[in-house]
């Protein structure tokens, strides 16, 4: 299934309109046809995984993502793995197809602690199937882990239908990509968006610039963009193993790691090989979305596939200048790519074309350099190959700044205003609650004041 394809159905449905389907007949058991919940026997813990309530004073978090936990680790997966140190976390990713006609969630817990739940759905049901199944799955996962009142953190709307009747602790919208702007999204991706901001206590973005066009979408917006792992990435900086399929590339070494898609400048790519033949772009990532067969094809361009996250420090210190190639189109009007701070950290010159949150603020601090066409990048390029020598106090500049920029620092203003958001939901329901028993006493009171009709009579 699609990435960012998402499912959607008319709001009258429910999963009570497609059990008495003839699909699900076959599916079902007979106790939830007859009103009962859906049993335990529908998920699929890993062997000897299954988890229990040991953070008990702490809601759970669930999380619904259009990203595969293990495809490239990236914002989720640093922020997730920092919640997973203080409470239970489920990442619930987008269906996969099964082969057959069987259904189920397969539960898997990572090292880092977050359970990975993947539903399995036949590949030719409707989407309104889909949703329901995938409502039925979830409403089993949480009765049978014991999850009540998560905080539920959203990275796809798209998952509003299935997940809307859930009672929270808070709801967290982190809004990390424009993903309406991305290739195959869904056409209902903004109606979704705007059903989880009117639901959501918080909203989070990925950048600047996604701040700003969101700001006035919802009370509660605040900018978070990219972080760093700093320790990690300065290991780039000192000697390491060099990579077998990176060390028979000849200097200079031009590098780019992450998702090769509709966001890459291909023809600048070209452009670049073609104008030095003498410098080699390294290219680590896998190719998405887009046909291999468009990539730019010279003798010294070197495409090695994607790489764990563990890996690429040791990329990156054999490469003499990063590259941030993007295209300037919608689908990266919004980006804050979060290999800037990262490819900072490893002390390599930076050079990007005129993405707005690298202009502001890494340009606008000077430290990485700026150009669209060929020719002004190639002149870039060449400026940061000598950047060593022309400018002595760039890395010193480089730590300062991203000192201020950790991940650890990212998630734990994170985790105070989800904490505030909890707090002022509580308060609300005491409120409420309040509200209501005064009320439910107050024909009374009225009752007990009113004069008999017999003392009325005699006045």
């Amino acid at each position: 299934m699609s990435t960012y394809t998402g499912f959607h159905t008319s709001d009258d449905f429910s999963e009570n309109q497609f059990a008495k389907g003839e699909y699900l007949k076959k599916s079902l058991p007979d106790s939830y046809l007859q009103g009962q919940d859906l049993g335990a026997e529908y998920l699929k813990w890993s062997v000897g995984s299954k988890t229990e309530v040991d953070f008990l004073n702490t809601p759970d978090l669930v999380c619904f993502s259009h990203l595969r936990w293990d495809f490239v680790y990236q914002r989720p997966q640093h922020l997730l793995t920092r919640f997973a140190k203080t409470r239970r976390v489920f990442f619930v990713e987008e269906p996969a197809a099964t082969s057959d006609n069987s259904w189920c969630l397969e539960i898997s817990k990572r090292e880092c602690g977050v359970w990975v739940v993947v539903p399995r759905l036949p590949e030719a049901i409707s989407e309104k199937e889909a949703i329901a199944l995938q409502k039925l799955l979830l409403d089993a996962l949480f009765a049978d882990a014991q999850i009540q009142a998560p905080v539920l953190w959203y990275y796809t709307p798209m998952a509003m239908p299935f997940t809307h009747h859930i009672r929270a602790s808070a709801v967290v919208y982190d809004c990390m990509d424009e993903l309406s702007a991305f290739k195959g999204a869904h056409p209902e991706l903004q109606n979704r968006e705007s059903h989880l901001f009117s639901l959501a206590d918080l909203v989070f973005t990925g950048g600047r610039s996604l701040y700003e066009a969101k700001q006035h979408q919802h009370s509660d917006v605040h900018a978070f963009p990219s972080s760093i792992d700093v320790a990690h990435f300065t290991q780039a900086r000192n000697p390491v193993d060099e990579p077998t399929d990176q060390a028979s590339i000849p200097h200079p070494r031009l590098g780019f790691y992450g998702v090769i898609d509709e966001r890459m400048d291909l023809a600048l790519l070209d452009g670049i090989a073609q104008a030095r033949p003498g410098w080699h772009l390294v290219i680590v990532g896998p190719v998405v979305k887009i046909d291999p067969v468009t990539l730019p094809r010279h003798a010294n361009i070197h495409y090695l596939g994607g790489k764990s996250y563990q890996d690429l420090p040791s990329y990156l210190a054999g490469w003499d200048v990063a590259l941030l190639p993007f295209a300037r189109n919608e689908s990266t009007r919004f980006i804050s790519p979060t290999k800037t701070p990262e490819y900072l950290a490893a002390g390599k010159p930076v050079v990007s074309t005129s993405i707005r949150d690298v202009v502001r603020p890494y340009s606008d601090e000077k430290l990485v350099h700026i150009a669209d066409t060929v020719p002004k990048f190639v002149e870039a390029i060449a400026a940061a190959l000598d950047q060593g020598q022309s400018d002595s106090t760039w890395l010193n500049r480089v730590d300062s700044f991203l000192s201020l920029n950790s991940w650890d620092r990212t998630w734990q203003q994170m985790n105070d205003l989800i904490e505030k958001a909890i707090s002022a939901r509580n308060q609300t329901r005491r409120n409420s609650t309040q509200q209501k028993a005064v009320a439910s006493s107050q024909p009374l009171q009225a009752e007990a004041k009113r004069p008999s009709p017999v003392n009325a009579s005699t006045k």
